[in-house]
């Protein structure tokens, strides 16, 4: 069956960095754009990046722009944030989703948690 899988998450401070990763299976991901999308506690959820399927276009959300880097490597069927610079608001649960024509599927999320 589909899986998104969301890794890499945890607590960091601020100015620090980590990088998440979303394993996919069960679909074909090479033809799927993927992005990353976030939803910290009382907001909505709200796009992050995004990467076209061959990963020849990437479009950020005007804060992360700088800061955060969206990569896929679809011989490993995987997508990456690299966050660098990290705030406390950018504390949140960080969900990948695979876009297609039809169809989308979303992972189960990941906590980043930026504080000293």
């Amino acid at each position: 069956q589909v899986q998104l899988v969301e890794s890499g998450g945890g607590l960091v401070q601020p100015g620090g960095s980590l990088r998440l990763s979303c394993a996919a299976s069960g679909f074909t991901f090479s033809v799927y754009a993927m992005s990353w999308y976030r939803q910290a506690p009382g907001k909505e959820r709200e796009l992050v990046a995004a990467i076209s399927s061959t990963g020849g276009t990437t479009n950020y959300a005007d804060s992360m722009k700088g800061r955060f880097t969206i990569s896929r490597d679809n011989a490993k069927n995987t997508v990456y944030l690299q966050m660098n610079s990290l705030k406390p608001e950018d504390t949140a649960v960080y969900y990948c989703r695979a876009q297609g024509i039809f169809k989308n599927y979303w992972g189960q999320g990941t906590q980043v948690t930026v504080s000293s």
